[in-house]
């Protein structure tokens, strides 16, 4: 019997990583693509990662979101479990640009000023759309208290996060999946 953090690895390996010649969201070559959403959303390990992704936030959090579309997979089904567990986190995504109907904005779902937030992100390697989440949230009023991915494969999140007073955490490093980190 394997335990969660082992179904979850050995899901992303199976159907999430890429191997062959791939160009990244940065413009750099890789060897590697991994698009975690095939994990993160797929039922026979969702509980997992949700799971997972509970154990490392802190519990002061109120809320849990980022910049869509890689944060929301995430957001909403550790709301979701963390909710059959009696804790109440707020779920939302963090638009790419601001609407300019309806109520406008860049934040959508049920974020609240003076939220406690973890602004997370599905994959990350350089960490700047997590920043960039952050930042929008501060600006809406609420404190960021944790930057948190599932994988981390550029392996320079946590000083970036650090250099703006953020901790970092992620679920899986690049190395924990066997590959050398490629950060920025």
């Amino acid at each position: 019997m394997t335990n969660a953090r082992d179904r979850i690895r050995e899901h992303l390996l199976e159907h999430s990583v890429r191997r062959g010649h791939f160009i990244l969201k940065s413009g750099r070559e890789s060897t590697w693509f991994i698009d975690s959403k095939q994990t993160i959303c797929a039922p026979e390990v969702m509980v997992d990662v949700a799971t997972s992704v509970l154990d490392l936030m802190p519990e002061s959090a109120t809320a849990i979101g980022g910049l869509t579309m890689g944060a929301d997979g995430v957001s909403f089904i550790t709301a979701g479990v963390a909710a059959t567990r009696g804790r109440a986190l707020r779920a939302f995504s963090v638009r790419k640009e601001a609407k300019d109907h309806g109520a406008g904005g860049r934040i959508a779902g049920a974020l609240l000023p003076g939220d406690r937030v973890v602004i997370t992100e599905d994959t990350v390697t350089r960490g700047t759309s997590l920043l960039e989440a952050a930042h929008v949230v501060r600006d809406f009023g609420c404190e960021v208290v944790q930057l948190l991915a599932i994988v981390d494969r550029g392996g320079t999140c946590a000083a970036m996060a650090a250099a703006e007073g953020l901790s970092f955490a992620a679920v899986f490093t690049a190395p924990d999946l066997g590959f050398d980190y490629e950060g920025a």
